[in-house]
């Protein structure tokens, strides 16, 4: 009770902080990603951020986690570690893979990670036109995994008319060079894009060297992302697409925590293939979808120097194919707006791991897969003046599990032209992955999909000109949470199992001022949380039900800060805070441990000669400051990127 009062309180207080994106400062502004059809902002109750191409731009010192870090509610776990480091999303406490990543509006993951999660590191900051962060239980329009909400990266598209080149060259601390090229334009009933990136670094030590005169090597990656589009105009109403895209990077890895490990190395690779064609109709259109999403990790380690006594060597490769097609309409009246559809999806994943060591060979394999079938609407009525309601529902069939259905609610009202107020309910799930039901050795194949209820209520404020402020109360509680739990402790026998129940809340608050040379943008989140189970966090049994805290390496108090002043029109200076409350790091057989809060200042400086020039130069840590991210990991000191940009 105690908690909820704090959250409440912390709802009051909040108020008066700032915020972070774009979004707020125009609240008309088309988004996609809210309805999966163009609708204005101010015309949903639902909490979405947008990060503009200008804002990409303006961080182009950062890649993608490190821009998602600063969205209010928004937590990508490595993002401040070696690149290539394994990155972690959450969004409001939910652990991973209960937050969707879309491209273009297409679901990616990986079949083959345990919790089906997608890499972000695949993705070229560069490659982005915009980014869509939607918060709440998404299910009804987005299915599996939308649970705490979507990522929604939209890539570069050829404006009509005209032919864009774009080239970024950069560099700067632990080696690291980046190069970015790009060119979308039409021909007659065609268009294209086609982009290129690559990264290489030498980095540092991923591991920490706790006595610091052990000698750890340097982790680095290198990075190849390369993409294309092309679009016909068939008819007056017809459009045709079709797209690929691969990314590729290696990159050194320690082996564990505190431990170095010199000859381990992970190739990892994404591919994308897809074809959509849209049919505009007098109310809306039709759009038709199928998209191939193909992800393989290779772990090597021929333990010329070994880290473990346990191991001499270790070869293991994981895939994940997924097969995704969709069809779907909308329909815009005076009074009511309708979307329709259905999808389906299909995932397979192909495991090998071999190792040899003092205890013989160790070999395993996994084969399997499953699918899902999703019919879903989407309801909008606007009859009345300044109330919009929005009503859903998706009905899932899993092979494995039979069937779900969640819905969504989203009333908003105007209350007054500088007022809007909302409040929305969803229930979200997330199915069970093919790791947790068929790995030979802990599957579970009577798993049930975890179910999530979600609500949200808040309000936006335009109290002066230039000043919008958000404020956002959310609670959500997961049922049939998917557990680890030691089934056998005697055989040291373990299982996923629909056992516990998880609850997370807060607040957010955001706001934005934008005057004259000035813009100052700051969001704070609140998220705090539990687990009910009679197993703790490493499985063990407790002998009943027991309540215990869940945000592991999530912040229960985080802030945004950035202040930005335009000295000329060419010349933009920015400071920047990203404030991190302490976490607690889960330890597999122990306590957790507390790791200690930390704060971070970046100063980010951008010269445009013209609209066709630009140097940038970003700052980041100039503190200095030593922090953990991940425990027995490092994470960057000081360190810059600079570049020049070129548009033609």
């Amino acid at each position: 009770m105690k908690k909820r009062f704090l959250a409440l309180a912390a709802i009051t207080i909040s108020s008066q902080l700032c915020a972070q994106q774009d979004s707020l400062r125009t609240l008309d502004e088309v988004v996609i990603t809210a309805s999966k059809y163009p609708r204005k902002q101010s015309e949903t109750g639902k909490v979405l951020t947008v990060i503009t191409r200008r804002q990409i731009e303006e961080n182009a010192g950062k890649t993608l986690a490190e821009l998602l870090n600063t969205v209010p509610g928004t937590n990508i776990v490595g993002a401040n570690s070696n690149l290539g480091t394994n990155l972690t999303t959450s969004i409001r406490g939910a652990s991973a893979g209960n937050v969707l990543i879309l491209i273009d509006g297409i679901p990616v993951n990986d079949p083959s990670v345990i919790s089906n999660y997608f890499d972000l590191n695949f993705i070229a900051l560069d490659q982005a036109a915009r980014i869509e962060v939607l918060k709440g239980g998404q299910s009804t329009l987005y299915g599996s995994d939308a649970v705490a909400g979507v990522i929604n990266i939209i890539t570069q598209r050829a404006a009509t008319g005209t032919r864009n080149v774009q080239a970024t060259l950069a560099a700067g601390s632990y080696g690291t060079f980046r190069q970015d090229a790009g060119i979308n334009g039409t021909a007659g009933k065609f268009t294209y894009t086609a982009g290129y990136s690559h990264l290489q670094s030498k980095g540092f030590s991923s591991a920490h060297d706790q006595t610091g005169n052990s000698n750890f090597d340097k982790d680095g990656i290198g990075q190849h992302s390369g993409n294309i589009r092309l679009g016909w105009q068939l008819s007056k109403r017809w459009q045709a697409s079709v797209m690929g895209r691969l990314n590729y990077y290696k990159a050194d890895l320690d082996a564990a925590a505190f431990t170095d490990e010199r000859d381990y190395t992970v190739k990892n690779t994404q591919g994308q293939l897809g074809t959509g064609f849209t049919f505009t109709h007098a109310s809306g259109k039709l759009h038709i979808n199928y998209n191939f999403n193909y992800v393989e990790r290779d772990y090597h380690d021929d333990s010329t120097y070994k880290s473990s006594p346990y191991v001499d060597f270790s070869k293991s490769n994981y895939i994940g194919r997924t097969h995704f097609a969709e069809v779907y309409n909308n329909w815009i009246w005076k009074d009511w707006e309708l979307l329709a559809g259905a999808d389906w999806r299909l995932q397979n994943t192909l495991q090998n791991y071999f190792s040899t060591g003092p205890f013989g060979p160790s070999i395993s394999a996994l084969n399997k897969q499953m699918n899902q079938t999703s019919p879903y609407a989407s309801l909008v009525y606007k009859a009345v003046p300044r109330l919009h309601l929005e009503a859903g529902g998706r009905w899932n069939h899993h092979s494995e599990y039979g069937n779900n259905f969640t819905f969504n609610f989203n009333p908003a009202y105007q209350v007054s032209s500088t007022v809007k107020a909302y409040i929305n309910l969803y229930t979200a799930f997330k199915a069970p992955t093919l790791y947790q039901l068929f790995d030979p050795y802990s599957g579970n194949a009577d798993l049930k999909p975890e179910k999530a209820k979600v609500g949200e209520a808040g309000f936006e404020w335009k109290p002066v000109a230039g000043l919008r402020t958000r404020v956002t109360g959310f609670y959500r509680r997961t049922n049939n949470s998917i557990q680890y739990i030691t089934i056998d402790p005697v055989n040291y026998i373990s299982q996923y199992t629909n056992i516990s129940r998880q609850d997370n809340y807060g607040v957010e608050a955001e706001a934005s001022y934008q005057k004259g040379r000035w813009n100052i943008d700051a969001n704070y989140t609140f998220t705090d949380g539990e687990t009910r189970s009679r197993y703790d966090g490493t499985g063990a049994p407790l002998g009943k039900d027991t309540t215990y805290f869940n945000l592991y390496r999530i912040p229960r108090h985080l802030i945004n800060l950035q202040v930005g002043y335009r000295v000329t029109k060419q010349l933009l200076i920015r400071a920047s805070l990203r404030s991190v409350s302490p976490r607690e790091e889960f330890i597999y057989g122990g306590s957790p441990e507390k790791l200690k809060a930390y704060a971070l200042v970046d100063l980010f400086g951008e010269y445009r000669f013209n609209k066709k020039l630009r140097i940038f130069a970003d700052f980041k840590n100039i503190t200095d400051s030593k922090y953990v991210e991940l425990r027995g990991y490092n994470t960057r000191g000081f360190n810059f990127m600079g570049g020049v940009a070129v548009q033609l």
